[in-house]
Order: C-alpha cells, then sequence, then structure tokens
C-alpha cells in the first residue's frame, strides 16, 4: 500500500505546474458548450493539443475543476466510444 501512496503522490507533483494550463485548455474548448470527457478529449485531439486520444488527459481535471465550482454535470449521455452513459460538463455560471 505505501508504493501505491507514494506513486499517486509522485504523479500529483509532476502534474503541478501542468494543472492550471490543462485547466484553462478545458474550459477553453467547453466554451458555452456541453460536453463529455470524451467529447473534450476529442476536441484537444484535432487541435493537435494531444498526440492520441488520452481521456485520462481530461478525466481527472474535470473532477478539480469541479471541486473549485467552474464546472458542473448537467446530464448523461450515451457515449459512442464505450457504449455506456457518462456525465455532460459544462461551465458552471457565474
Amino acid at each position: 500500500m505505501i508504493t501505491t501512496r507514494e506513486t499517486r503522490h509522485e504523479a500529483y507533483i509532476q502534474m503541478s505546474g501542468k494543472r492550471e494550463a490543462r485547466h484553462a485548455l478545458i474550459l477553453d474548448i467547453l466554451g458555452n458548450r456541453q460536453m463529455t470527457a470524451s467529447e473534450i478529449t476529442e476536441a484537444l485531439l484535432a487541435r493537435g493539443v494531444i498526440r492520441y486520444y488520452d481521456r485520462n488527459f481530461v478525466a481527472p481535471r474535470l473532477t478539480e475543476l469541479k471541486q473549485i465550482g467552474a464546472v458542473t454535470t448537467v446530464g448523461k449521455r450515451l457515449c459512442p466510444r464505450t457504449g455506456r452513459n457518462v456525465a455532460v460538463w459544462a461551465k458552471k455560471e457565474a
């Protein structure tokens, strides 16, 4: 268990300088739209921000943005990639 805790902490430290930049990217992609984490990931891929589909580039940052009150979940919809219902995100109105 100690190893898992240590590696999680190391990953957290490595993200410290990148977190705010990713938050800004995600908020820019969202704009006034309502999107899933997968759709945001696809948009980042289309913009050339990321080189391959990696939902983990987005999903943890959405959780953080929700915790600070910048985004909220507004519903759910079927994800064509997974065939499962997933959360739909939007910027929180000020």
